[in-house]
């Protein structure tokens, strides 16, 4: 029996000091485009970072409930900042995939090195005499470029043998890529989800894995249980988590908006009704956390996950919408909280991992229906 992936690193904790101050500097995050050294900061050492690395590098191997619920809290207070917080975890546990003298690259000098990762494919690698490859290319929204130590990045490397390239991932220390500043969107904007350039970089071949193990959960460099999880029943959780704390954080603002005389029936309805949302999608998403902690990888339970996570996005992005529609012309004000929160929801849950028909629909399907006839 797979073993249980247990945890309290002491991470719930340090989330609620990283919550307090992000919510200090969210506004300006918010307009200036991009977090705060003081809370950057405050992400590596919260433990964000080392929360998957492997214990012999000084990480605490963590679990996924006890990250879900740290994002959760620190969402509460400000989108982007759980956002890179959870892609801070997460980009470590991927490269967990790297060969031995990688991970000594990576932390062998520290467990808090931050990785930001572009997991969808882009640009080219080309194996070179020696071992090793020359990697080229564009890589769009990489959230945390911008004070991250290390880039994980996905492209087709080319080995000379006959069939399609292989989809490898190459790691990057910082100063052999450019950011060319790309991100714009309405929401989430101080995650700096960037665009990440690469002309012709060197890149050894131990800062290299094959993106199928990543898929998997195979992994032969480490035996943490937190190493060996495939994607498919994790994938969603990366990006649902810090949607789920901008839920309850809108949530707050709203009732704020409603106090003393201006409180009224059809406001307080609507605030019941999107608190039904939120609570469930919350639900959801730890209902996730444990499929993984306890390891329970069926082909029914990990499309479940998927299902989950969409789903959560959805009843989430309903219920900002009834809080901004509860809250009036006020919660739209430049000032109030809510129409950032109501920004960030909308542009997280666009996220091609919380979309039905990428992420969910086929493999759920064949759980109700039963695979396709061929």
């Amino acid at each position: 029996m797979a073993a249980v992936i247990q945890g309290d690193t002491g991470l719930a904790q340090a989330a609620d000091k990283l919550r307090a101050l992000a919510a200090e500097h969210a506004a300006d995050a918010d307009t200036t485009r991009r977090l705060a050294p003081e809370v950057t900061e405050a992400i590596r050492e919260s433990g964000f970072a080392r929360h998957f690395v492997a214990s012999r590098w000084g990480g605490t191997e963590g679990g996924f409930g006890e990250l879900t619920r740290a994002v959760v809290a620190v969402g509460e207070a400000c989108a982007a900042t759980a956002w890179c917080a959870s892609l801070a975890a997460y980009s470590a546990r991927f490269a967990s995939h790297l060969p031995e003298e990688g991970h000594r690259a990576v932390w062998g000098e520290s467990p808090d090195t931050v990785i930001a990762t572009a997991l969808m494919p882009a640009g080219r690698a080309k194996a070179v005499d020696g071992g090793g490859w020359r990697l080229s290319g564009r890589w769009s929204y990489v959230s945390g470029i911008d004070f991250a130590d290390w880039a994980l990045v996905c492209a087709a490397a080319v080995t000379g043998a006959e069939g399609p390239p292989q989809l490898r991932f190459f790691a990057l220390p910082r100063g052999t890529w450019t950011v060319q500043e790309t991100w714009d969107s309405v929401g989430m904007r101080a995650t700096a989800s960037h665009t990440v350039v690469l002309e012709d970089v060197l890149v050894p071949a131990h800062l290299s894995f094959d993106r199928a193990d990543m898929l998997t959960g195979h992994n032969e460099t480490s035996a943490a249980p937190c190493h060996h999880v495939p994607f498919q029943a994790v994938g969603g959780l990366t990006f649902i988590a810090p949607v789920v704390g901008a839920a309850t954080g809108a949530l707050t603002a709203c009732a704020g908006s409603m106090t003393g005389r201006r409180r009224n029936h059809a406001g307080e309805m609507i605030m019941v009704r999107a608190s039904g949302r939120i609570d469930a999608a919350r639900h959801l998403v730890d209902q996730n956390a444990e499929v993984i902690d306890k390891q329970l990888f069926t082909p029914e339970l990990m499309a479940r996950n998927e299902r989950n996570a969409t789903f959560a996005a959805e009843l989430l992005q309903e219920a900002a919408g009834l809080l901004v529609r509860g809250a009036g012309t006020g919660g739209l004000g430049e000032a109030h909280p809510l129409q950032r929160f109501w920004r960030d929801i909308t542009s997280a849950t666009s996220h091609v991992a919380l979309q039905y028909d990428t992420a969910a629909r086929k493999n759920y399907s064949a759980v109700l229906l039963g695979p396709e006839e061929q």
